[in-house]
């Protein structure tokens, strides 16, 4: 531990200086004497793959887990907080990666949460004044919702807000944003980036955790670079390029994020004739074998609501589905399934995993038919199959007996995939798949997302990343307002034709 006078003084420069610091949980060592400065009124980017440490680092910051050894100084006094209502009222709030909101609160109550507004008289919450002082602050972020809504009525991006709104509604001098985006459209990150900016400019310094490179070099001043639990180096932003960010990141060279093959296109497998539902009206497309098809559009366009439709998790109100070539009707989730449909879902925590039952367990639920032995499973063949998928998507874990819920975001995520792609279906639809997951492993994705195509499988991938839509789709469809309002094809992304503002136009209403 650093209690000496120097260290003192050394830190009195920075608002936060993370000396030495260790975490280890049972066998695995999360952090190894890691550091971390953070210069007053910065954005400062940490970064490294999944399973580097950043979000430990920042739990440890923010009250959430104690560390092992090392010393914190926060505005050059020692500071170790041991809840996170210790550290809000130190001055540091956070934006957690993996959201968990309270659903039976409203958006009021979830704000100010024990920071509430009482009666001056007597200790009783004052729910009026409480709501009102929310309108007031939603209103500041341009959210046009109704402080008295509960959160179980939110979408997932309408939650990644309110915890934004939250962070920001307690006056810290220190805000840990890990991966604040990952749920948001564009005209959302807009608005976050304008937020940040005028944070910074009353003071307010910002880690600011995010594998999109494009948001990084965009907002950020300053970077520490995190690899297996250990700090690699930091720097300014404006002196490093990013590609050699990424190669820091990884410890190698990654050629190609997007590394879309041309494959082979034949017959029609899915197809729609104007399905209708909550949040989307008359869509019609279809998928060929060998196709990636992309689909994007602002939060709450109807892209998501239409694939959940289409994968039984919400009814249909009209319209017509057809998988290679004969009407289905899909009244459930085990129906598409049954049909040969899977569906990755952007929230994992809700849809995606058992985050208390195993890995193995997780990725082999969707095909444990296929390795039944009699009335048994054959559970060689299914520690086989999972652990083989595990290594391609290089899942970092302690072994395949590990239990999701101990693994990082990112790579929850891959166990994800996973499992889906594992089984081999006619249709696959991945709703925001690389959502939270490294470079590395987006690479990876993408990559897996091609041999599938090369195979013969029909592939929807819906995208809030104009840059992952347009570097892995053979065709994209722009959703506007629960409509499609155009079709754009990878020969006019190539020729130049087509740019990602004339995909942003059209994703605003322009015809």
């Amino acid at each position: 531990m650093h209690n000496n006078a120097d260290s003192e003084i050394d830190s009195c420069k920075y608002i936060l200086d993370c000396k030495d610091i260790t975490k280890q949980y049972g066998g695995i060592l999360a952090l190894k004497d890691v550091q971390l400065r953070l210069k007053k009124g910065q954005v400062h980017a940490l970064v490294g793959e999944n399973g580097a440490g950043k979000s430990t680092l920042m739990n440890i910051i923010g009250g959430l887990v104690q560390p092992n050894s090392g010393t914190l100084f926060f505005e050059g006094i020692p500071y170790q907080a041991k809840s996170p209502v210790e550290a809000i009222h130190a001055g540091i709030a956070m934006i957690h990666q993996e959201l968990n909101p309270q659903p039976y609160l409203s958006i009021a109550e979830s704000i100010f949460l024990n920071r509430e507004e009482t009666y001056k008289k007597i200790p009783i919450l004052n729910k009026k004044a409480t709501n009102e002082k929310a309108a007031d602050v939603l209103k500041k972020f341009d959210i046009n919702l109704s402080p008295k809504i509960h959160m179980e009525d939110l979408t997932l991006a309408q939650i990644q807000m309110i915890e934004i709104v939250k962070a920001v509604s307690t006056n810290a001098r220190l805000i840990l944003m890990d991966e604040p985006t990952s749920s948001l459209d564009s005209e959302e990150t807009e608005r976050l980036f304008r937020t940040i900016r005028d944070l910074q400019s009353k003071g307010v310094t910002i880690v600011y955790i995010s594998h999109r490179m494009d948001e990084i070099f965009a907002v950020c001043d300053s970077y520490s670079v995190f690899r297996d639990g250990r700090f690699i180096g930091s720097g300014s932003i404006s002196d490093v390029t990013k590609d050699e960010l990424i190669s820091l990141m990884v410890g190698r060279v990654v050629k190609n994020i997007f590394p879309k093959i041309d494959c082979s296109i034949k017959d029609v497998v899915f197809r729609t004739e104007k399905l209708c539902g909550k949040g989307f009206k008359d869509i019609s497309f279809e998928v060929r074998a060998g196709e990636i098809l992309g689909i994007t559009g602002l939060v709450g366009s109807g892209r998501s609501e239409t694939m959940e439709a289409i994968f039984g998790l919400n009814p249909l109100s009209s319209g017509k589905i057809y998988l290679n070539d004969k009407e289905i009707k899909i009244r459930n989730v085990r129906d598409a399934m049954n049909k040969g449909i899977a569906m990755i879902n952007e929230d994992r925590k809700e849809y995606g995993l058992c985050l208390f039952r195993s890995i193995t367990e997780n990725i082999s639920l969707p095909s444990l038919k296929k390795k039944h032995k009699g009335i048994l499973i054959n559970q060689k063949k299914e520690r086989e199959a999972c652990g083989k998928i595990a290594s391609k998507l290089r899942i970092k874990m302690a072994n395949l007996k590990t239990d999701a819920f101990s693994l990082s975001g990112g790579n929850q995520q891959k166990v994800v995939v996973a499992k889906w792609l594992m089984d081999r279906p006619d249709l696959i639809i991945l709703d925001e798949p690389t959502r939270g997951v490294d470079v590395g492993a987006k690479a990876e994705i993408h990559s897996l997302m091609c041999q599938f195509a090369a195979e013969g499988m029909a592939i929807i991938m819906v995208s809030s990343e104009l840059p992952e839509v347009m570097g892995m789709s053979d065709r994209i469809l722009i959703y506007h307002e629960g409509s499609l309002n155009g079709e754009v094809t990878r020969a006019e992304i190539l020729s130049g034709e087509v740019n990602q503002e004339t995909i942003l136009r059209k994703e605003f209403g322009e015809r």
